[in-house]
């Protein structure tokens, strides 16, 4: 009588090379696994970064409702018109400029009281209001400082002719304007854009998203043909295979997408590509364990697909972790894109030192190391179950 345990899925790839160059080989005839591993993080890399090309906002349109009409009022405008922030409409009331704003025809609007003028000048405590859609939160930035720095300037000129009158020296008044001059310098962000912001934080999310898909379909492609399992050797092989080819799509992020963008790279480069190797690891495991469990082609697209922005909102990089509530806190470090996130953007961005970003890297090892017990566990877990499932079977 035959064994009914004979038909159980078998421990293939029990060699590390056997199962290294078995994956590769399996991953580059799979049209599908090619088109998530490869394919779609090199489309990404062109065309992500694309709607922040121009980084800094321009002629932003913006409203003036000049209730003064006073040479000042008029002087504040053309301050305003002159910023390349801004690009000046004038409106007759505050409620033509709101309806303006409501349709989308500007960004936001600065009203000018009636008196301005007599109020500065008799000494009298007085203000301008700027409104703004704070729907983009960057333009409404740039609305802000554009008339704050008008204003600013005018009042500046006003302070300086009221002390020239009262009997002080050119010289002296514009020194007393400001005594401590402010400089502001952003060191990793010269331009203050949002791509260079947004763009080398998220290249993360998108190769760890493309590696998870692209490893849990591969994995439940052999799962389907009952070739999902191996030995612990043969896992590490697979995951190696399977991380290399992502490791060289990152160094294409990290060499060219970065550098053709002109974003700021490579202040710590062998460090980075020393966590980006570790980084790789971890998620190939993780995509592992997916496909282990999905046990189907199609269920890791169906699932992980919507995940992506989820796991960007949990990451740091939109909001402080600290910030967020305990459960989702505890949630995030669940993901390798948390620890990856901050750790190549310090890294690679502002020319961390590894020291500095340790605990990110001890992080994701223990990451690592949690997925690869987990993933042969689960195998353990199937192959108990195959065996009492084809024994049950087998006593019918």
């Amino acid at each position: 009588m035959p064994n009914p345990l004979d038909n159980q899925p078998p421990l293939l790839h029990r060699t590390f090379m056997h199962a290294f160059l078995s994956t590769l080989g399996a991953a580059f005839k799979d049209k599908g696994v090619v088109l998530m591993l490869v394919i779609a993080p090199i489309i990404y890399g062109f065309f992500y970064p694309w709607p922040y090309h121009s980084e800094v906002v321009f002629n932003v349109p913006v409203g003036i409702v000049d209730n003064d009409h006073s040479r000042l009022s008029k002087t504040i405008g053309r301050y305003s018109d002159a910023s390349p922030r801004l690009k000046i409409h004038y409106y007759q009331n505050q409620a033509e400029a709101m309806q303006a704003m409501y349709q989308n025809d500007i960004a936001g609007f600065m009203v000018i009281p009636a008196g301005l003028e007599k109020k500065v000048y008799a000494g009298k405590a007085t203000h301008v209001s700027v409104l703004g859609n704070n729907s983009y939160f960057l333009i409404n930035k740039y609305v802000q400082t554009g008339f704050t720095q008008a204003v600013a300037t005018v009042s500046a000129g006003v302070e300086i002719k009221r002390s020239v009158a009262q009997g002080a020296y050119i010289n002296t008044a514009k020194t007393s304007t400001q005594a401590i001059p402010l400089r502001i310098d952003p060191l990793f962000n010269r331009t203050e854009g949002y791509g260079a912001y947004v763009v080398p934080a998220v290249a993360l999310l998108i190769l760890q998203q493309t590696l998870l898909m692209g490893t849990a379909l591969l994995i439940g492609t052999w799962h389907e043909k009952k070739q999902q399992n191996a030995t612990a050797f043969g896992w590490l092989g697979r995951i190696l295979a399977l991380a290399s080819i992502s490791f060289l799509v990152g160094c294409f992020y990290y060499g060219w997408v970065f550098t053709i963008q002109g974003y700021a790279r490579g202040h710590n480069l062998p460090g980075t590509l020393l966590f980006f190797g570790l980084y790789a690891l971890t998620v190939a495991t993780l995509g592992c364990v997916l496909g282990m469990w999905f046990r189907e082609r199609e269920r890791s697209m169906q699932l992980l697909i919507f995940s992506s922005l989820p796991v960007f909102f949990v990451s740091g990089i939109p909001w402080p972790t600290s910030q967020l509530p305990l459960p989702l806190y505890y949630l995030s470090a669940v993901f390798p894109s948390t620890a990856g996130m901050n750790a190549s953007v310090q890294l690679n961005q502002m020319g961390a030192s590894l020291s500095q970003v340790s605990g990110y890297l001890t992080h994701l090892a223990i990451l690592w190391v949690t997925f690869f017990i987990l993933l042969l566990i689960v195998q353990h877990v199937q192959i108990q179950r195959y065996r009492s499932r084809s024994i049950n079977d087998s006593s019918q």
